[in-house]
This record gives structure tokens, sequence and C-alpha cells, in this order.
């Protein structure tokens, strides 16, 4: 019963999240909303709503563990997964307002909830502290939305006037896509969340090693197909913006609603904060590098990042199982991979400023 119900709830959170994306899209689109910010908010926020329903379900039962690890394995997979894959079947290009604004704005927020998880709780006022961010964040892209594409309006005008029987059609059609989305998103993630706590126990692992690995990939789900897929048809900018775009939604959007929902706030592990979420930051300031370099993600950038994500995933299974092979493998990550990746990364940095330079000469 309990993996009819995973499946069920992992099924039906796919469809809700497929749901509500397709009318979000047209809404946005019948909206006029530029198609960049249409990526960081409409598609990302969208393919982030099973993370979003599965963390509000996991902080009102109060199970905050699933809320909070659902959120950081989510934020890792998005970066190190679905950049990996997605670089790796093609490469990447990145916008330069990505470089100077939403990266930046990623790693800010990272950095900004391990300050507010070092006593331990994200409480009511923490939460309504990210999720006032969120909002200060949405000003922001539909101020730039406004200042970059003004132009549009009366052939936008010309079209509603001359197709308004066929508009209603497709706004009915749209508002159904939404709230059917919604519903089969609330219902998914409540079956989830309970199979998922169901395994724990029957396993013995932990509810936080649960919300970083199997729910947090299972609610990845969406974000992992909406990127593959714009990645195969060659529109990269929608894979970027999608990973940046879903991971500020969840550090803002959904850890900041189940930190006001939650009865007693959500509270914060030792280890989490000292592994987890650091990770987190560690991943998201990786990206600055990676991306600065020719504004490009190559292939072998991809494989670094889809390497670093199969070497998170075992130290999770080898902590969890306090596995003999864990202390030789935290050494080899501590003292021979990551240090020659560091290398690697200083060196392609160096090299890309020193042929700015040259070329500026």
């Amino acid at each position: 019963m309990t993996i009819l119900l995973f499946i069920s709830g992992f099924v039906l959170l796919i469809f809700g999240a497929e749901m509500l994306v397709r009318g979000a899209s047209k809404a946005a689109s019948a909206l006029g909303i530029s198609p960049l910010i249409a990526g960081l908010t409409v598609v990302a926020f969208g393919t982030s709503s099973p993370e979003l329903a599965v963390s509000i379900g996991g902080a009102l039962s109060g199970q905050a563990d699933i809320a909070l690890g659902n959120v950081i394995g989510s934020n890792i997979i998005n970066v190190l997964f679905i950049l990996g894959v997605s670089a790796i079947i093609i490469p990447l290009y990145v916008s330069q307002q990505m470089i100077r604004f939403d990266v930046p704005l990623m790693i800010t927020v990272s950095v900004a909830v391990l300050l507010l998880s070092l006593d331990q709780t994200i409480g009511r006022f923490d939460g309504a502290l990210l999720a006032a961010g969120l909002i200060l964040y949405l000003g922001v892209l539909v101020a730039l939305s406004l200042r970059n594409h003004s132009r549009k309006k009366e052939s936008d005008q010309k079209i509603q006037t001359n197709e308004s029987s066929n508009d209603r059609i497709n706004w009915l059609a749209t508002v159904f896509l939404i709230v059917a989305g919604l519903a089969l998103l609330v219902l998914g993630s409540r079956w989830f969340v309970n199979s998922a706590v169901s395994f724990a126990a029957y396993l013995g692992v932990s509810e936080l090693i649960i919300g970083l690995t199997i729910v947090a990939a299972g609610t990845s789900m969406p974000e992992v197909v909406t990127s593959v897929v714009a990645a195969i048809r060659g529109e990269r900018d929608i894979t970027v913006g999608n990973v940046v775009g879903s991971n500020i939604f969840n550090l803002l959007g959904v850890l900041g609603i189940s930190g006001m929902l939650a009865p007693s706030g959500i509270s914060v592990s030792e280890s989490i904060i000292g592994f987890d979420i650091p990770l987190m930051i560690a991943v998201a300031i990786a990206c600055l590098p990676i991306f600065f370099t020719r504004g490009v993600i190559s292939r072998w950038e991809g494989a670094l990042f889809l390497g670093y994500y199969v070497a998170y995933t075992l130290y999770l299974v080898f902590n969890a199982t306090e596995h003999d092979l864990l202390p030789k493998f935290n050494n080899v990550m501590l003292y021979f991979v990551i240090p020659i990746t560091a290398v690697t990364i200083l060196v392609i940095v160096i090299q890309e400023f020193w042929d700015k330079s040259k070329n500026s000469n």
C-alpha cells in the first residue's frame, strides 16, 4: 500500500505540475509578459510547485525535516544534476542578467538562509522575511520587463479585440488547468510525503535523508523534464533560467511560506547547518566562475556538476548507513577531488581574464 501511495503521489505531482505550468504559461502569454521574465517566474515557479506543496504539507504535519531537506536537496539537484545533464546534452549559454543579477542573488539568499538558521529554527518571522524577499524579487523582475518590453501593447490590443470570444474560451481552459493542477499537487504531495515517511521508518533512515534524496529528486522532476527538453530543442537560456529561478523561489517562497505556516517553526539540526546548507551555498557559488567563463557551460563542466551530484548522493548513503567507506570517501573528496576542481576552475577564470585583456589591447 505504501509503494502504491508513493507511486500515485509522484504521478499526481508530475501531472499537477504539468497542468499548472501549462496554464500559467498561457496566462503569462495572454498578459504580454516577456519570455525572459516568464522563464524566471512562470516556468521556474511552476516547476517548483511540487516543492512548495510537499514542503508546506511537511510543515503543517509536523515533519519539518521533510520541508527543509526538500528545499536544500532540490536546490543542490537543480544545479548539479539538471545543469549537468543539460550541459552534457548541449553547451548552455548564460545571459548577462543571470551573471550580474540572478546568480549573485541566489548566492545571497542562500547565505541569508544559513544566517537565519543559526538559532536552529526558521520561525514565522524568518519565513515572513524570506517571503517578503520573494515579493521584492518579483517586483524587480516586473520592472525590468516593463523597461525592456514596452513596445508591443498596440498589436496585442488589436489581437485581443478581434478574438474576444476565443480569448474567453482560452481563459476558461487556462483557469481550469491552474486550479486542477493545484488540486493534484496538494493531493499528490500528501500521498508522497506520507509514503516517504513510511519508507524512512521501515528502512531506519532519518526523515532528513529521505527529504534530501527521494523527496527532493521526485519533486525536482518537473525542472528536470523542462530543462532537458529545452536543452534538446536548443532553448538553452530557458534551461539556465529555470534552474536559477527555481532555486530562488525554493528559498524565498517555499521555505518562507513553510516557515510561516509551521505551528512551531521549522527546526534546523546542527548537521544540516554544518554540512547541507554550506554545500548548497558552495554549489551556488560554483556557478559564478563557470557561468562567467565565456558565458557558456561546456560539456565537461556539465560532467563535473553531474559527478559532484553522484558524489553527494554517495555521501548521503554512506553517512546514513554508517558505511566503513565513509572516512576514505571523505578523504578522497577533501584532499583530492575538491582541490583539483578548485584549481582547474581558477586556471580557467585566470585564462579568461587574460584572453579578454589581450583582446582589449
